[in-house]
């Protein structure tokens, strides 16, 4: 038999394990992680240059050097897995004063996810950059053993109900807890990339970057996969206390 309050707490963490578990998964499948704000454009001249990088980003060779240069000239938006720009839906490339914008998406493919960074980007004899190329491979990563974590914990809290047991609630508030410190880990790794990108690569004149919704996203699902480990863990050791104090009271 479960106390009402062990059955409270399991209920809650239940509920908070689903909603970060989906918070996770929305924000590695979308691109708002980082986006950049870029002027307007004015003249011939830089319309056909920014026509180019985008032909180049979307039909060229993978280049960190290339795609971050159209990032930061078509206010461009970087995720974990996709990377876009914002262009004028028709062809005549910013020539209408109020032209319709759409939102044009790249994948990284896993090769690329794996492919290494340089101290220079795009200079390829400037020697490999570990510590960007480590934090890239960690900010993909990481995620994806995070939700590993939450499904296996899912998995055996299943079994634990069809078996009528809260023994497995310890170890299922410790896989939240791994989960949580993953998925924290990953948006430390993705900032530091970010940060360290912007050092080697210097953004143009008047374009700024800030923080998009998918990392708050990711943000916020660490603190309730720790929120719902926490419950996991005290109602696991609650009822044990509890257990063995009924089971000495009878055996006296």
């Amino acid at each position: 038999m479960v106390d009402n309050r062990y059955a409270t707490a399991l209920v809650i963490a239940c509920v908070l394990s689903i909603i970060a578990t989906v918070y996770l998964s929305v924000a590695i499948g979308t691109q708002h992680w980082y986006q950049y704000s870029s002027p307007t454009v004015r003249g011939e001249a830089n319309i056909s240059e920014l026509r180019s990088l985008y032909e180049e980003f979307m039909d060229g060779e993978f280049d960190e050097k290339t795609y971050s240069d159209t990032l930061f000239r078509l206010n461009g938006t970087v995720g974990l897995w996709w990377r876009c720009v914002l262009v004028p839906a028709n062809a005549q490339w910013y020539k209408e004063p109020d032209a319709k914008m759409v939102l044009e998406c790249r994948s990284f493919t896993l090769l690329q996810q794996f492919t290494p960074k340089y101290k220079e980007p795009g200079n390829h004899n400037s020697g490999e950059d570990m510590v960007r190329t480590y934090l890239w491979r960690c900010q993909f990563l990481l995620p994806l053993v995070s939700l590993s974590l939450v499904t296996l914990a899912g998995l055996t809290g299943f079994c634990a109900c069809l078996c009528r047991s809260l023994t497995p609630t310890l170890g299922i508030g410790v896989l939240h807890l791994l989960a949580a410190l993953c998925t924290l880990a990953t948006v430390c790794c993705y900032l530091a990339g970010m940060d360290l990108l912007h050092r080697v690569s210097m953004l143009p004149d008047k374009v700024d970057g800030s923080l998009g919704w998918s990392l708050y996203l990711a943000l916020i699902s660490s603190p309730l996969h720790m929120m719902a480990a926490a419950l996991l863990v005290w109602a696991a050791r609650s009822h044990s206390q509890n257990y063995y104090r009924m089971t000495a009271y009878r055996v006296a």
